[in-house]
């Protein structure tokens, strides 16, 4: 009787925890699940949203693979990735200056927090007008600096030149991104590292760099790992917002990332299986550096 009982409750307890399971699970397949297997179909058509869709097997991803600007926009992508190095660098250098205690030092994490919590598309207005080549604070300030020295300098056209365009978008990714996130997590880690641990390296004579290097890069390579793999994986889907707003994708296509070729291909110029057949091969793309990555550098990893 009693083993009736219990599993008269496992199986309410089951059914209960399947209805609460549902609402998400229905949603997944419906807005997620779906879709990503209708984009695999699409990838091998060719439809325009006017005429009926025709099947063209693997020509979408053949075409892809000899289009010159598709391999320009995946070197845009990559090159707008190097903001990733820099940004988690100068994220762990704030974590370790934010996490000494100091009076007040709950405000400058705030402070150094708070570009995270802006709207994207006010960063980038805003950006657009320090990169302004007439009156932008960047140039001023670089016109200041030639004065002061006695000599004449003009800062570049930012946004308009293809030399500085894409360094121009890495700069304000840096800006934005080294206080978020990244430095919280870090911030996390760095306070969950053993005291003890300081305490047997400072008897040992170890000094602040030797410390920073036997104990804490150890004690946070978890962290470091997960948030390597995460920019990655984001810096291949990122692009679009700031190109969008800035520059428009140029010059000349200097700015125009493999995410936002593929907005172009599918809702302005209509090349609906050409754009999914972009996503496919992104998404191989993020998977194949992923697994190098955890094959790889996931052996560094101290738990």
């Amino acid at each position: 009787m009693k083993t009736e009982k219990a599993m008269s409750s496992s199986t309410k307890e089951t059914i209960a925890a399947y209805g609460f399971l549902m609402p998400n699970l229905v949603g997944f397949l419906i807005f997620t699940s779906i879709p990503v297997i209708a984009s695999l179909g699409l990838s091998f058509v060719k439809w325009d949203l006017l005429s009926p869709a025709k099947f063209v097997g693997f020509k979408n991803f053949v075409d892809l693979f000899k289009d010159p600007f598709f391999w320009k926009y995946c070197w845009n992508t990559i090159y707008l990735m190097l903001a990733i190095p820099l940004s988690m660098g100068g994220s762990l250098i704030l974590a370790l200056a934010l996490n000494q205690k100091l009076k007040g030092i709950v405000l400058f994490r705030a402070v150094f927090f708070l570009p995270t919590l802006c709207s994207g598309v006010a960063i980038y207005m805003l950006w657009r007008l320090i990169y302004n080549p007439e009156f932008g604070v960047l140039n001023s300030i670089i016109a200041s600096f030639g004065q002061l020295i006695g000599i004449t300098l003009n800062g570049p056209y930012w946004l308009t030149d293809e030399t500085w365009s894409k360094p121009a978008l890495v700069i304000m990714s840096v800006w934005q991104t080294v206080g978020g996130y990244n430095m919280i997590l870090y911030l996390a880690a760095l306070q969950g590292v053993p005291r003890d641990l300081y305490d047997a390296a400072e008897v040992d004579g170890a000094n602040s760099w030797q410390k920073f290097w036997a104990v804490t890069w150890p004690q946070i390579s978890p962290t470091t790992f997960f948030i390597a793999i995460m920019s990655v994986i984001g810096g291949f889907q990122a692009g679009f917002d700031p190109a969008y707003i800035m520059t428009g994708g140029g010059p000349n296509g200097s700015t125009t990332t493999l995410i936002y070729y593929l907005y172009n291909n599918a809702f302005q110029w209509h090349h609906m299986g050409y754009a999914a057949a972009i996503a496919w091969v992104l998404f191989l793309v993020v998977l194949f550096f992923t697994i190098v990555q955890w094959r790889f550098f996931g052996k560094t990893v101290h738990y």
